[in-house]
């Protein structure tokens, strides 16, 4: 009897196992034989330029590979390779709230990213794509500058997921 329920323990660890990827709990698909990746500094382009949002973006999307992953990082040639640039940092009103004065009632910031993505040892999986993320704010709860870090990281970790899942999930 024992043995058969070691069996019924270790029989969904088997379908696991099963298929031509490696498979992680967080849902995604690491090509098999992959075992390196590279993200160099995301290179900040757009018009209007935040001094620390090359990095923290960079940054956001190491911590999302190494936490989702058992990757090693190289600085560059890695099995896996994510470069690119942030092409827009826009903000703009979204909803007026007419009073005595018109006022901005929500504001929307929005950032994009070109992301190429290579993948050596699948390479048919590579893909060169921009990726936007957008979060709507009320300036009634503080000032823009007091909100920007914050939104910022709330846009880098939904831009970050993104790029995680069209990478290694195929989404």
């Amino acid at each position: 009897m024992s043995k058969r329920l070691a069996f019924l323990f270790i029989l969904p660890f088997l379908f696991l196992q099963a298929g031509c990827g490696v498979y992680s709990f967080t849902g995604g698909s690491i090509s098999a034989g992959m075992k390196t990746v590279s993200v160099p500094l995301f290179e900040n382009t757009a018009q209007l330029v935040v001094p620390n949002l090359s990095q923290s973006f960079t940054e956001a999307l190491k911590d999302r590979i190494r936490t989702q992953t058992g990757l090693s990082f190289l600085r560059v040639d890695g099995d896996a390779n994510f470069e690119g640039r942030i092409t827009d940092y826009n903000i703009q009103p979204v909803a007026i709230q007419g009073n005595q004065q018109v006022t901005a009632g929500l504001t929307r910031l929005s950032i994009t990213v070109q992301v190429k993505y290579t993948n050596k040892i699948e390479a048919d999986k590579g893909f060169d794509q921009a990726f936007t993320r957008f979060i709507d704010f009320s300036t009634q709860a503080g000032s823009f500058s007091a909100q920007e870090q914050a939104l910022i990281k709330n846009i880098n970790q939904q831009l970050t997921e993104d790029i995680y899942n069209r990478a290694f999930a195929n989404w």
